[in-house]
């Protein structure tokens, strides 16, 4: 199937303001169940832009302001051909079919920093036990986010810490992504964070979270299964209706839009964001 994209990000200033570079992470990523075709990608008329692949291998856009600007706007266009996966379309190796997940050598090496210990207290249905079933376990610490932490939307600011988001009881696709992530990499598992657009979710949907919006989801590395994408927010393993655009070790590697503007004091701002995803 195809889907035509439309996405536009505009930041209004109420008087002109010297721009950072920004990068700019709207770009899916080249995988065999979605492949972008075509795109057409704009900012302000006086930018410079620069195309890079970043650490984690995300095509990423640099763009440079010349000079002070009262508006900064970021518009795609795109065409992506996408194939339908079953996100349960896995074998896992022996050694990962229970918990704790046993990763050779070779694969800790390069996974090193998408491990991490037990940071803080966790509650149960975040601490699966060793020798249960790993899909299992990933299932069961998935829905519990989606059932215990209220979906909330926050379009700008940092993502919360796992104890802030437990806490509260509460938080964006964002916050419950890091809290998952924490949770995975406190069971021994390498984890990484990923957006991108969520098209579609074939969830129930008066129950759909970001459903045609930008979007924040978790990814575990598990031996004979690759990455696999879950979303906590949604309470699903990730198929074809979710296109990552990046993938990373923190929010900040995975944010759409990263940049800021320079003064000497605050400039009030507005955003305005829209999406549309259509079959085409």
């Amino acid at each position: 199937m195809k889907l035509s994209v439309s996405y536009r990000a505009e930041y209004a200033y109420d008087e002109p303001v010297s721009l950072s570079p920004h990068v700019v992470r709207l770009f899916p990523r080249d995988v065999l169940h979605a492949r972008m075709e075509d795109f057409r990608f704009s900012t302000n008329a006086s930018a410079d832009v620069h195309w890079r692949g970043d650490i984690f291998d995300n095509l990423v856009a640099r763009c440079f302001y010349p000079q002070e600007e009262d508006k900064l706007v970021f518009a795609l266009e795109m065409e992506v051909s996408v194939t339908e996966r079953n996100p349960f379309g896995f074998l896992l190796e022996s050694r990962a079919l229970q918990l704790p997940v046993r990763y050779d050598a070779r694969e800790r090496e390069l996974l090193g920093p998408f491990f991490g210990g037990r940071d803080g207290d966790f509650p149960d249905g975040l601490s699966p036990g060793e020798g249960g079933d790993t899909v299992e376990a990933l299932v069961v610490m998935n829905e519990w986010i989606h059932g215990n932490i209220a979906y909330e939307r926050r379009e700008e600011g940092e993502a919360f810490t796992p104890a802030e988001t437990l806490r509260a009881g509460r938080g964006a696709c964002r916050d419950t992504a890091v809290l998952l992530v924490a949770a995975l990499r406190g069971c021994g598992m390498a984890a990484r964070l990923a957006s991108g657009y969520l098209w579609e979710s074939a969830t129930d949907p008066a129950e759909r979270k970001a459903d045609s919006s930008l979007h924040a989801w978790t990814e575990v590395y598990l031996p004979g299964a690759g990455w696999l994408a879950m979303d906590p927010s949604n309470g699903v393993l990730a198929d074809h209706h979710y296109l990552t655009a990046a993938v990373g070790l923190l929010p900040e590697d995975i944010a759409p839009v990263a940049g800021t503007y320079f003064g000497d004091r605050s400039i009030p701002g507005r955003l305005t964001t829209s999406l549309k995803i259509e079959r085409s």
